[in-house]
């Protein structure tokens, strides 16, 4: 029983597919903020690039 005990616990420290998973998670998740906050910062900045190079589109 012990020795089927450490054989499933070293074979779960072995894997670490799932933790990596998890810190892709986190790292999208930090970029998505970044992203929303940089948007909620230069909103009106952004707006006005868009509106020029809409217009600039529009025209030709």
């Amino acid at each position: 029983m012990v020795r089927l005990w450490t054989a499933h616990r070293s074979r779960f420290l072995q894997d670490e597919e799932g933790a990596s998973m998890v810190e892709y998670a986190l790292l999208v998740a930090l970029i998505a903020v970044v992203v929303i906050a940089a948007a909620l910062f230069l909103g009106d900045q952004i707006s006005q690039k868009f509106s020029e190079v809409g217009d600039t589109v529009g025209s030709t």
